[in-house]
């Protein structure tokens, strides 16, 4: 539980309190206010224990520790004291504290005044897979391969954050605030590296072989090697906020550092290896254990830097502007040797990698007539990258004719948007809406090579046109219709032949029947339609309907890629006041996505995942002292992988079996007074899960990495969660 919202949830009844005190002639109820006014601390003590071993509770104990633990300490707190006198307020939370994902807060405040405060929080995340390893040293930044016999290995990444923040009012218009916050990540991750040896089209292998030296497709080798992390975040934000009459400013810096103590992952191989088709390396080749024991870079130290100024102004009660400006330079500029790389080109020592990012925002709401009201957004983004260029990449033989550079990723963003909404006769509401979007990309330099694509786009432009009609039909019925259009085009592609100096072609002459162009640059239409509704029956009953389909259909210059993607959503939410003891809430929701592709070598794919959720709650005080209430939810997510060939024959194999997930969860509660501040829970939880996937393993049998390593989960887990906590509340 987030303590922000603790934080919000209290100012909220002080905002109360306020409005209560001023006016007390009309409204003011001396029990509430003398309710808010004395604020109340909360102590709750308990445990919890889990049914099951580790591994079914592999799901549910993700977060929480109930992963390894079968049993926690449950501790919440709440102490919040008021100084009459002078007006302070002292706040300690804690959430979770017996937990992995422990919480806790501190905050010292005198409204109108000033502020400071602390948070501190941790989650450990469980790797909810069962690996099983004789890998040496993993989890550090030089881990051992060798065929030695495989342990169970745990995987976990744990995060602590500190945060510190203060508030203080300078004048009656002017505010100053600042924070500074502190994230450590440690621990390791699931992670690897493989290759399938064998000639490309260039004449050098895959593993490093000389031009006519090819290995055979059979040497290859997978390896799980874990990502060592030990990282830390910094994120410093100081600001000034203005507050007039009509007029509100707040212009501040905001900066971000991270820094990793890995730099890089250095593996060693020792001995034989297993090949994927089951028979054993007993030597791997020279080139292929140099490939997989080369080194591999993690995440580089980096820093972002941002000044920015944002507002709005009030020009007359019904029209306001809004504006927001920014300056954002970053680096990132780690030495190559300090994170264990080499081969950097001569005289280079670290990338020198340097982006420059400039924001512009304007937006004016108005309404010149009691039934019409207007939306404007203006946003320009200008992002400069001003990394030096160099020779980092080599193709074909190690010769200059062969080395490439990298290159620049600048670009220019114009979005805009306009809105309109007029109250129409017979109780409808209809608005209209225009969007508009531009992209300006820097062309690749001439040094450079692109691989795997066919083409590139310097510019794409997209416009994009809402309409939605609403109608009161009745005192208790809501509904609306709402449709989407958008398209996006471009200027001529940008031929990726190497030393051409990407040229831009006619979409005739780029065709290519099997060509690979980014769907990011295609052009691009899509089609949606919403229609929802609000249904009050009778007082005590509430409904919601949702139904949404959409569809983006993509076109390039070839016939194959990514041809469209659709979406279908509906949805249903009710709740019942029964009777002021007993309420019932329910729901019932459906997404399908689906996503066609023509692949280059021939065959088709149309993937579709399908998601149903179904949830029904109920919440009772059948006595004075007695409060009970349950949920019972079920989530069934299928992803279909239909496949076959182009010519319209069955796929060699059958293609791929569907991945299907299912998550059945029963949660009951009971709380009974057992004195005026003094209560009783017991929480109740039972969770199955059922997986069929092939990811990490088939029929059973888990996946299996080149040195013995394997990595499966098991299928259907159950577990039984039960809690009791003691609940002590005081003024």
């Amino acid at each position: 539980m987030n303590l922000s919202n603790h934080d919000f949830s209290f100012k909220q009844q002080l905002l109360v309190l306020a409005m209560l005190a001023a006016f007390p002639a009309a409204q003011a109820d001396e029990a509430a206010i003398a309710q808010l006014s004395k604020p109340e601390t909360t102590l709750s003590i308990g445990a919890a224990g889990v049914s099951g071993d580790s591994q079914d509770r592999a799901i549910f104990g993700q977060y929480n520790g109930f992963r390894k633990d079968s049993g926690r300490l449950l501790l919440d707190a709440d102490v919040i004291q008021r100084d009459d006198a002078s007006g302070t307020w002292m706040i300690l939370q804690g959430r979770n504290l017996g937990l992995d994902n422990a919480e806790l807060g501190a905050t010292y405040w005198k409204q109108g005044d000033w502020k400071v405060s602390a948070e501190y929080n941790e989650i450990t995340r469980h790797d909810p897979r069962t690996i099983n390893s004789g890998l040496l040293n993993a989890g550090t930044a030089t881990p051992s391969v060798s065929l030695v016999a495989p342990a169970e290995l745990n995987l976990d990444t744990k995060r602590k954050g500190v945060l510190l923040s203060t508030e203080k009012w300078l004048t009656p218009s002017l505010q100053f605030e600042a924070s500074f916050k502190n994230e450590d990540k440690d621990g390791a991750r699931l992670f690897g590296r493989g290759i399938a040896c064998g000639a490309f089209a260039e004449p050098r292998n895959a593993c490093g072989a000389a031009a006519g030296a090819q290995l055979a497709n059979s040497s290859t080798a997978f390896l799980m090697l874990p990502e060592p992390i030990h990282t830390t975040t910094k994120q410093l934000e100081a600001k000034l906020n203005y507050s007039g009459e009509k007029f509100l400013l707040s212009g501040g810096y905001n900066g971000s550092l991270f820094s990793n103590s890995n730099g890089s992952l250095n593996p060693v191989v020792n001995g034989s290896l297993w090949n994927s088709s089951g028979t054993l390396l007993s030597a791997p080749g020279a080139t292929l254990q140099g490939f997989l024991q080369q080194p591999m870079a993690l995440a580089p130290d980096n820093e972002a830097h941002q000044l920015y100024l944002s507002g709005n102004y009030a020009f007359t009660p019904t029209t306001r502007a809004t504006f927001k400006y920014a300056y954002t330079h970053a680096t990132q500029n780690q030495d190559f040797a300090a994170q264990g790389l080499t081969g950097a080109p001569a005289g280079i020592n670290n990338l020198g990698g340097e982006v420059n990012t400039t924001l512009a925002q304007f937006g004016l709401t108005a309404r010149p007539m009691p039934k019409l009201s207007l939306i404007a957004n203006l946003r320009y983004e200008d992002k400069q990258d001003k990394t030096p260029i160099a020779l980092y990449n080599l193709t074909g033989l190690a010769t200059p004719a062969n080395y490439f550079t990298n290159t620049r990723f600048s670009s220019e963003k114009l979005t805009g948007k306009l809105e309109a909404t007029y109250q129409l006769p017979d109780n409808y509401r209809a608005t209209l809406g225009v969007d508009y979007q531009t992209v300006n990309r820097d062309r690749p330099v001439n040094t450079t090579v692109i691989g795997g694509l066919s083409a590139l786009r310097e510019e794409t432009r997209e416009e994009g046109y809402r309409a939605e009609l609403r109608r009161t039909m009745s005192e208790t019925l809501n509904a609306g219709i709402s449709y989407v259009y958008a398209k996006r085009e471009g200027s001529s592609w940008l031929s990726v032949a190497p030393g051409a100096g990407f040229p831009a072609v006619s979409d005739a002459a780029i065709y290519n029947r099997y060509g690979s162009f980014p769907m990011t640059l295609e052009d691009r239409q899509r089609d949606k339609v919403k229609l929802s509704a609000d249904w009050t029956p009778f007082e005590a009953l509430s409904l919601q309907f949702m139904l949404e389909d959409g569809k983006d259909t993509y076109t390039g210059p070839t016939e194959k890629g990514l041809r469209d993607t659709g979406m279908k959503s509906y949805g249903v939410d009710a709740a019942w006041k029964i009777s002021d003891a007993w309420k019932l809430t329910g729901y019932l929701n459906q997404g399908r996505q689906t996503l066609h592709i023509d692949h280059s070598t021939g065959y088709l794919a149309e993937l579709e995942n399908i998601n149903t959720s179904i949830g029904f709650g109920v919440l009772g005080k059948p006595s004075a002292k007695l409060e009970v209430g349950g949920d019972l939810s079920y989530l069934d997510d299928n992803n279909h992988y239909r496949q076959g060939m182009s010519n319209g024959a069955a796929l060699a194999g059958g293609g791929l079996p569907d991945v299907k997930y299912r998550l059945t969860t029963l949660k009951l509660f009971g709380k009974y007074a057992l004195e005026k501040n003094v209560d009783f829970r017991i929480d109740l939880a039972h969770q199955r899960a059922r997986l069929e996937e092939w990811t990490w393993g088939y029929n059973g049998v888990p996946f299996a990495y080149s040195d013995n390593t394997s990595v499966g989960l098991q299928p259907n887990q159950s577990v039984t969660y039960l809690g009791a906590t003691y609940i002590y509340r005081m003024r």
